[in-house]
C-alpha cells in the first residue's frame, strides 16, 4: 500500500525530534508545505551560556536532518537537501524536498538503511557506566563509515599523549563551567521537572555517582540519580566528529554525520554520551581544535562503548515543533 504524502512526511518528522540535542533542548523547527520541509533553528531553544553561537544546537538539527533522509529512505522515497538555501536567513538551515515513490533510477532500502531507520527510536544518549570490553575494529570501521556518508569524519582517539591531553581539557572546563553561576542556573533549567514535561533531561538520565574519580569526567547536573554508585569503565574510547571546514553550514554536516554514526552504534549494541564541555569555554575549545588541526575542524566530542540499558527521554510531538503552509507560504 503507497502511503501518502502527509503520512510520509509526519513519519520522517517523527523521526526528526528523536535527534540528541543539548541538554535536550530540541533546537529545531520544521515549516512543511507539500513535498516540501524546511528545517529551521529555534532560536529561543539555544544555551544562552554554554552555547551562545548555536553550534551545538546546528549540531542537533544537523541530527534531526539525518533522521529525515535515513527515514524517507526506508519508506522507500528520497529527501533532495539543500543546506543553508539563503544567505539572508542564516536560521534556515535545510530544505528538503521529498522526492515521488520511485523517481527515476532510484533503488529500494537496503536491509543497512532500514536498521538504521530501525535504531532511531532506540538510540539515546547514556550517561550511565560501560564495560570495560574493547570497541572492535570492524565497528569501528563502521562507524568510520557511516559519518562518511554525511560528509564528516571520525577520528577514534585510544590512550596516547593526545587522550591525555584531551582527558585534562574535559577537567578543565568542567571545573571552569562549574564556576560559572549563569551555566549552573541554565543547567537547572533543563533539568528534571514534571513528569510530563516533553524536554529537558530526566533525572534518571543523569546516571549514577562513580564509586571512583572518573578519568573521563562525564558532565554535572548538580543533582544525583538515586541508583546506587556505580564503578565507571577505566578508559573509554573517545570519538571526535571532524569536518572539512568550519561554519555554520558544517556543523549541520557534522550534526547529521554524527547522528548516522550513533545510529550505526546502536545497531551494534554500542552506547554512546557526549563529552560536550570542552567546546563550551572558549579558551579550551581553542585547545581541542588544535588538538585535531591535522583532522580537520572538530566539532564534538563521543564516549562509546558497551553500556548498560537506559530508557530515552522524552520528545515535544510532531505537532507542537511543526508549522504548516498556508495559501502556498510556509508558516
Amino acid at each position: 500500500m503507497i502511503a501518502s504524502q502527509t503520512s510520509v512526511t509526519t513519519l520522517a518528522l517523527a523521526a526528526a525530534v528523536r535527534a540528541p540535542s543539548p541538554f535536550n533542548t530540541q533546537p529545531w523547527h520544521f515549516d512543511v508545505a507539500g513535498d516540501r520541509i524546511e528545517l529551521r533553528l529555534d532560536r529561543a531553544r539555544v544555551l544562552e551560556v554554554a552555547d551562545p553561537d548555536a553550534r551545538e544546537a546546528r549540531l542537533a538539527c544537523g541530527a534531526a536532518l539525518c533522521n529525515v533522509r535515513i527515514q524517507l529512505r526506508a519508506l522507500d522515497r528520497v529527501g533532495l537537501v539543500d543546506l543553508m538555501p539563503n544567505r539572508d536567513d542564516p536560521d534556515l538551515l535545510a530544505v528538503v524536498r521529498i522526492a515521488g515513490e520511485r523517481i527515476a533510477g532510484e533503488r529500494p532500502a537496503t536491509d543497512s538503511e532500514r536498521k538504521l531507520a530501525d535504531a532511531i527510536s532506540k538510540r539515546h544518549t547514556n550517561r550511565h557506566p560501560f564495560l570495560d570490553r574493547p570497541v572492535s575494529a570492524s565497528a569501528r570501521a563502521t562507524l568510520a563509515s557511516a559519518a562518511r556518508a554525511e560528509g564528516a569524519r571520525l577520528v577514534f582517539v585510544d590512550a596516547s599523549e593526545r587522550y591525555d591531553l584531551l582527558v585534562d581539557l574535559i577537567r578543565k572546563a568542567e571545573q571552569r563551567l562549574d564556576t560559572n553561576e549563569a551555566y549552573r542556573q541554565e543547567v537547572r533549567y533543563w533539568l528534571g521537572g514534571p513528569v510530563d514535561r516533553h524536554d529537558g533531561v530526566p533525572i534518571d538520565a543523569i546516571g549514577p555517582e562513580p564509586v571512583d574519580d572518573q578519568l573521563v569526567r562525564l558532565r554535572s547536573f548538580y543533582r544525583t540519580n538515586p541508583l546506587p554508585a556505580r564503578r565507571f569503565e577505566q578508559q573509554p574510547l573517545l570519538v571526535a566528529v571532524v569536518t572539512a571546514g568550519t561554519s555554520p553550514r558544517y556543523d549541520v554536516i557534522a550534526g547529521a554525520g554524527m547522528q548516522r554514526a550513533l545510529l550505526a552504534a546502536c545497531s551494534l549494541g554500542l552506547s554512546a554520551s557526549f563529552l560536550s564541555q570542552p567546546f563550551e569555554v572558549p579558551d579550551i575549545r581553542d585547545e581541542v581544535t588544535r588538538a585535531f588541526a591535522s583532522d580537520g575542524h572538530v566539532h564534538t566530542l563521543l564516549r562509546i562503548g558497551y553500556g548498560y540499558p537506559v530508557g530515552v527521554t522524552p520528545r515535544r510531538s510532531v505537532g507542537e515543533v511543526t508549522s504548516t503552509a498556508t495559501n502556498g507560504h510556509g508558516a
